[in-house]
C-alpha cells in the first residue's frame, strides 16, 4: 500500500514538473513573432539595398543593418566590433590586416560567407571613400576559405576606421556567386545578404519589407517582419504613430515632437548623432562669386540664430557647434560657433562691397529639413543675402550634391561615423565625395596625417586642418543633430540607443515587441 502511494505521489510530481517546464520550453522554442512598422522621413532609394553604392552619409545604413552584414561594424560593444569576422589582426609592420571569418556565417540562400565574397565585395565597391581605400590597399589576398588579408602599400592607421565603421560601406559583404549570376541591377531588385533579415519585397522609394533570417549567426531576431515605409510628411508620420499604424517614426521636430511627448503611451527618443548640419558655400571657389570673399561667408555665419533655431526645430536637443566634426569623434577639436550678430554681419557685407546685400540664388537643404532651411534663409535675408529654398527628395539630393551639381548654398548634413579624418576626407579633400573645392594646405596635411603612425602627431595635424577650415570659413557649421524619434506602445525595445551616435534602430535583431 505504501509502495503504491509512493508511486502515485511520484507520478503527480512528474506531471507537475512537466507542467512547469512546458511553458518555458515553448517560449524557448518560439520563433520570431509580430511586425514592426517604421515610418521614415525620406524616400527609400533602391541603391541603398546594395552596400556597394553606399554614400558618405549615414542614411543607407538604416537598410544595411537589416539585410546585410559587415566583417566589422559599429555595435553596442564598440565602433569596430567583429561581426562576420570573428577576429582580425594587424601585422607588426602595419602593412596588412587579416580577418578570420565565422564558421557559421551564411547568406540568406544558405551559402557560407567566404574569403572570395570579401575580396569581391571590396573590389566592386564604388561608394564613398572608394578611391582613397583602393589607393591605399595594394591587394586583397585569400589565405583560405575563412581567412583574408588586406595588404597595404604603406602603413595607414585609418584603414579600420574607413573599412570597419559607417564612414564607408566597403566592409559590408555581398555574395559573389549570386551577384555575378543576377548582375548589379538584379541584385538591387532582389538582394541576398548575410544580415538578420531577408529581403521580401520593395516598392521603389516607398516601402521595403523584410523577414527574420533564423540562420543569422549572432542571434535569431525576436520580431518576424519589419516594414520600412517612406512617409515624408511629418504630421502624417506623427498621426500614424498615434493611430498605431507605425511603431517607430523618425525625424520629429518643434510642435509635432512636443505633441508626441505629451501623448500618453508614446515615447520621444532623441540622440546626438554623428550628423553635423552646416552651410556649404559651393561657389566660394569661383573668384567671381560673392562667396569667394571670406567676409561674406563670415557674415552668413554671424547671421544664423543657432540657439533660437535649436529650440524651435529640435526642442534644444541639438548641440550647437563651429566644427564639421562632431565633438565626440576621435581627433575632434571642440570649436565654438560664431556668435549670432546680425549687426556685425551687415558690417562685413559693407566691407566686402555689398552694402545692399546680393542675390545668392538657391539654398538647397538636405531633405526633409525644409523648415530649418526656411529659417536659415530668413536669417540670411535679414542681413541682405537673398536666397530661394529649393527642395528635393533625399536620394536625388545626395546624388546631385555628390556629383558637384548644386549651386548657391547647400544646407548640408553628413552623419557617417569614423573620426575627424573620415569627415575631412568627405568634405574637404580632392577625393571627397562632397568637396567642391580644396585648400592646398588642407590637402597636404590630410595626406601627411594619413601616413603618420604617431597618434599625437596625427592629432596635431587633424586639429590644424579643423582650425584652417574654421579660420577661412569654408563652412558655416550650425549644430550636431539632435535626431528625434517617436516610439509607439507595442514596442518594448526599439534599439534606438544601443549603438552610440547611431540615429536609427540597430541592431535590428535586438528589437523586441511587448508580450501580449
Amino acid at each position: 500500500m505504501i509502495r503504491w502511494a509512493r508511486s502515485i505521489a511520484a507520478a503527480w510530481l512528474l506531471l507537475v514538473w512537466c507542467a512547469l517546464l512546458t511553458p518555458v520550453a515553448s517560449v524557448e522554442a518560439a520563433g520570431p513573432e509580430g511586425q514592426v512598422i517604421y515610418a521614415f522621413h525620406v524616400t527609400l532609394a533602391p541603391r541603398w539595398l546594395d552596400p556597394g553604392e553606399t554614400e558618405s552619409v549615414i542614411t543607407p545604413f538604416k537598410v544595411l543593418y537589416a539585410i546585410h552584414d559587415a566583417l566589422v561594424k559599429p555595435m553596442p560593444a564598440g565602433q569596430t566590433t567583429p561581426s562576420l569576422a570573428e577576429s582580425w589582426s594587424t601585422s607588426q609592420d602595419g602593412m596588412s590586416y587579416t580577418f578570420v571569418l565565422r564558421q557559421n556565417a551564411r547568406f540568406h540562400n544558405g551559402d557560407p560567407v567566404t574569403a572570395d565574397d570579401v575580396k569581391f565585395s571590396f573590389e566592386r565597391y564604388k561608394g564613398g571613400g572608394a578611391k582613397l581605400l583602393k589607393e591605399k590597399v595594394k591587394e586583397v589576398q585569400i589565405v583560405d576559405a575563412r581567412r583574408v588579408s588586406f595588404v597595404l602599400k604603406e602603413p595607414w592607421p585609418d584603414f579600420m576606421t574607413f573599412y570597419g565603421t559607417t564612414a564607408t560601406g566597403a566592409g559590408w559583404i555581398v555574395p559573389k556567386k549570386y551577384v555575378e549570376k543576377v548582375g548589379d541591377d538584379g541584385f538591387r531588385k532582389a538582394p541576398i545578404g548575410a544580415g538578420p533579415y531577408k529581403f521580401v519585397s520593395s516598392t521603389p522609394g516607398v516601402e521595403i519589407v523584410v523577414e527574420a533570417f533564423e540562420g543569422y549567426w549572432r542571434k535569431v531576431p525576436s520580431v518576424k517582419r519589419l516594414v520600412f515605409k517612406s512617409v515624408p510628411d511629418e504630421t502624417t508620420r506623427a498621426a500614424a504613430l498615434k493611430r498605431g499604424e507605425a511603431d517607430v517614426v523618425y525625424f520629429l521636430g518643434g510642435p509635432v515632437a512636443e505633441d508626441i511627448r505629451r501623448t500618453p503611451g508614446l515615447k520621444l527618443s532623441a540622440v546626438r548623432s554623428n550628423a553635423v548640419f552646416f552651410l556649404d558655400f559651393t561657389e566660394q571657389w569661383d573668384p567671381k562669386s560673392p562667396w569667394h570673399d571670406r567676409r561674406v561667408r563670415l557674415a552668413a555665419s554671424h547671421a544664423i540664430d543657432r540657439k533660437t533655431l535649436n529650440e524651435a526645430e529640435q526642442l534644444g536637443f541639438a548641440g550647437i557647434t563651429g566644427n564639421i566634426v562632431p565633438r565626440h569623434m576621435e581627433f575632434a577639436l571642440p570649436i565654438d560657433p560664431h556668435p549670432y550678430d546680425p549687426k556685425r554681419a551687415k558690417q562685413l557685407l559693407v566691407e566686402a562691397g555689398y552694402p545692399n546685400g546680393f542675390d545668392a540664388g538657391d539654398l538647397t537643404p538636405n531633405p526633409p529639413y525644409f523648415s530649418m532651411a526656411e529659417a536659415v534663409a530668413g536669417n540670411l535675408g535679414a542681413i541682405g543675402i537673398r536666397t530661394r529654398v529649393r527642395t528635393m527628395e533625399r536620394a536625388a539630393f545626395l546624388a546631385t550634391w555628390g556629383e558637384k551639381k548644386l549651386r548657391g548654398v547647400v544646407l548640408g548634413v553628413v552623419g557617417a561615423g569614423g573620426n575627424a579624418a573620415t569627415r575631412v576626407e568627405a568634405l574637404a579633400t580632392k577625393e571627397g565625395r562632397y568637396a567642391y573645392g580644396v585648400l592646398p594646405e588642407v590637402e597636404d596635411l590630410f595626406q601627411r596625417q594619413a601616413k603618420e603612425i604617431d597618434r599625437k602627431k596625427r592629432e596635431e595635424m587633424l586639429h590644424q586642418i579643423q582650425k584652417i577650415l574654421r579660420d577661412k570659413v569654408i563652412f558655416a557649421p550650425i549644430w550636431e543633430n539632435g535626431f528625434i524619434r517617436g516610439v509607439g506602445p507595442r514596442v518594448e525595445e526599439p534599439a534606438l540607443t544601443l549603438i552610440p551616435a547611431f540615429p536609427y534602430s540597430a541592431p535590428y535583431e535586438d528589437v523586441r515587441l511587448k508580450r501580449q
